[in-house]
């Protein structure tokens, strides 16, 4: 059995494999729950796919070269969020002063709260300019991170962190502020918490999730020129 694990664990096909299994077993326990915001497929596929690295010793990068043809994906997907987008963009038009006072404010303020708290903890440049564009999509957040001499690996992971903290508490959260505007819900959680925010956006309602792309396309474009800005007036 060792020598079996030993050929099939280098072998792409495995993880590209279980990245599928454990997301179709988090979407089924996702629906099981009733579609419960803590019950997020994609945090539960991470820590079923979590565990099994941990327990078979596997590397991440011999993992990552299987899983790279799902991270390929997310190009593809991120610009297929414009048809809905077209779909809604009437409704786009009418609300373009209340979404531009909306991404300017949420911008600035998930780029001033982390480096606050990261100030006020003493961290070091680096970790600050890691942390900076944390609210953006991961590519352009990593891309923005490498330019200000921070930490790529720290920044994906403060990236992942910050889109399932907001996929999991946004509707609660919403909910108990009583904002019923599908746009404005939408468009906060595509600022807050890119990817995860807006899959999470999608599976409530389809005007939020188009909303939500729009909120996050213009939030990695605000984030690439503030961050650096922000960061030097903290620095």
């Amino acid at each position: 059995m060792t020598d079996i694990w030993s050929y099939l664990s280098r072998e792409p096909l495995l993880w590209l494999t279980a990245t599928l299994a454990a997301y179709l077993i988090g979407l089924a326990l996702f629906r099981a729950a009733g579609q419960k915001p803590l019950a997020n497929p994609s945090l539960l596929a991470m820590l079923m796919l979590a565990l099994l690295l941990h327990l078979t010793g596997t590397p991440f990068a011999t993992y990552f070269e299987g899983a790279q043809f799902v991270h390929f994906l997310l190009g593809p997907a991120t610009v297929c969020l414009a048809l809905p987008l077209y779909d809604n963009l009437p409704r786009v038009r009418r609300a373009a002063l209340p979404i531009v006072a909306a991404l300017v404010v949420g911008s600035v303020t998930g780029i001033v709260t982390v480096l606050a708290i990261g100030w006020a903890f003493g961290l070091p440049a680096q970790i600050l300019a890691s942390m900076a564009p944390k609210s953006a999509t991961a590519a352009v957040a990593i891309g923005v991170s490498e330019q200000l001499g921070g930490s790529p690996t720290l920044t994906a992971m403060m990236v992942m962190l910050t889109g399932l903290g907001g996929a999991v508490v946004v509707t609660p959260l919403l909910n108990a502020f009583g904002l019923r505007d599908w746009r404005a819900r939408g468009f906060a959680v595509g600022v807050a918490a890119h990817g995860f925010g807006t899959a999470r956006a999608f599976q409530v309602n389809p005007t939020a999730g188009a909303f939500a792309g729009l909120g996050m396309g213009l939030n990695a474009m605000l984030t690439a020129i503030l961050a650096p800005l922000i960061l030097h007036w903290f620095l």
